[in-house]
């Protein structure tokens, strides 16, 4: 088992296994938290740095879910059409956290949201520049 796991590591570059793993907690222990357990009441979803809170949180959340998960089967396989989406979604969070430093009352204004935009542009710019590992 232990070999499995590091031979599994080494399919991706070091950085892309922290994305995996992400997709892969995010998939199988914390959406399903959120989705099933989080009270209505609690539940907030953020897009394109908008944060929707309610019922509409609830209703959007099934969509993270399938991101997530998409990604997670994605980098696990390292399909060719992680390429160049997964470097899309990133750009979207990039653009989620300069808006919502923007725009939420608990955002640091102009300098989180150029600073935030900053450090989420470079796992982008390494997805998209990835494209090599996404084609073997």
């Amino acid at each position: 088992m232990i070999q499995a796991m590091i031979a599994d590591w080494h399919r991706r570059p070091w950085w892309m296994n922290f994305i995996f793993y992400f997709c892969v907690y995010m998939t199988f222990i914390y959406m399903p938290f959120d989705i099933f357990i989080k009270p209505v009441a609690e539940d907030h979803e953020i897009w394109f740095g908008f944060a929707l809170t309610g019922w509409w949180a609830k209703a959007t959340a099934p969509l993270h879910w399938l991101i997530y998960a998409a990604g997670a089967y994605g980098f696990w396989k390292m399909s060719s059409w992680m390429w160049p989406w997964a470097a899309v979604y990133a750009g979207q969070v990039v653009i989620a956290m300069f808006v919502w430093n923007l725009v939420n009352p608990n955002g640091a204004g102009w300098s989180g949201a150029f600073i935030a935009g900053l450090v989420f542009c470079l796992p982008m710019v390494a997805l998209y520049r990835a494209r090599p590992d996404f084609s073997a």
